[in-house]
């Protein structure tokens, strides 16, 4: 999982940011200077606090929960805030286990995760907050696989129990054997991906599957005839790798995810709050509500799509609303 660290910033996140790598699978945030904190801070007059909060999850969206950190320890900075990246599904084990304050998923919650919440006697509630779009990808030298169709890409993807080519796809293409990248099965990218594209079949079985987006970058990157898809933000920061296909005819940009024409691979990501921990940890309430107030700065800082204002409004409405 890429760990992205804020270099340098101005107060409006209108400079350009330098985003760096290390592979850690668990984000703890040392404290920003003053020079480096954006978006909401607090006043000389304003209370300091003191805890923890933990949180786990999807890969997509931990980019912008871990800029939000970075961000929030110049705030707070003596609120501890870790953020594991187990994927989607991993987060929600962690969050139905009682481990974690919150949960970051790539896609919506699951009937068979919501009951197992209740039955842990865990109320929550669902927060949105940014816009992605799914980005397919491919290595800088296919010419041939740059604008699919989702009927291509199901094709593509779905398991039949051949070893796919891409003239099988199309006969003026290549006779070459197609090399795939995935997100892991814990991934809700993985899922949301099986639900839109392959209508809940089984995936290649010769796929090569990581939870570490980078692992599947330099993968695609490596090899002529290689094709893997992840959040738009890791396209974005591998461009100079990567070409991103388009879908039936529309590239994934921010315009495109943003009014939905990138279909059917735009999506929102969210966070899940556990609700006793926003009652009864002061510091877990704040960071929540930091997060729904900068998260649409952090997502475009980041590579994502932020919502609409009204939507950080309903969600820190609701946030209070459970204090």
């Amino acid at each position: 999982m890429k760990k992205w660290k804020y270099l340098t910033m101005t107060a409006a996140l209108g400079s350009a940011l330098l985003l760096g790598a290390c592979g850690s699978n668990t984000a703890e945030e040392e404290p920003a200077t003053n020079e480096q904190t954006t978006g909401e801070t607090a006043d000389q007059g304003d209370a300091q606090l003191t805890g923890t909060v933990s949180g786990d999850g999807s890969s997509t969206v931990a980019p912008i929960t871990e800029a939000i950190v970075e961000e929030y320890s110049g705030v707070q900075p003596d609120v501890k805030v870790s953020v594991g990246v187990s994927g989607t599904g991993g987060g929600f084990e962690k969050f139905i286990a009682g481990e974690t304050d919150f949960s970051n998923a790539s896609r919506p919650i699951k009937d068979e995760e919501k009951a197992a919440l209740e039955e842990a006697g865990i109320e929550y509630t669902e927060f949105k907050i940014a816009n992605d779009g799914l980005t397919v990808v491919i290595n800088p030298e296919n010419n041939w696989a740059q604008d699919l169709t989702v009927d291509q890409l199901k094709a593509l993807w779905i398991e039949d129990g051949t070893t796919k080519k891409w003239s099988d796809i199309d006969p003026s293409w290549p006779a070459e054997e197609i090399v795939f990248y995935s997100p892991g099965t814990d991934s809700g990218t993985y899922d949301y991906f099986d639900e839109v594209i392959l209508d809940g079949a089984d995936l290649v079985k010769n796929a090569t599957l990581s939870e570490d987006d980078n692992v599947l970058v330099q993968g695609v990157a490596g090899d002529k005839n290689a094709i893997g898809f992840f959040g738009f933000a890791y396209y974005l920061e591998n461009t100079d790798k990567l070409q991103a296909v388009s879908v039936n005819g529309v590239e994934p940009n921010n315009e495109t995810i943003e009014s939905g024409e990138y279909t059917p691979l735009s999506r929102p990501l969210f966070v899940y709050a556990k609700n006793d921990a926003v009652k009864e940890n002061e510091a877990f309430y704040d960071f929540m509500k930091y997060t729904l107030e900068n998260a649409g700065a952090m997502a475009e800082a980041v590579g994502y799509v932020k919502l609409q204002d009204v939507d950080y409004e309903t969600g820190l409405s609701t946030l209070e609303g459970l204090k």
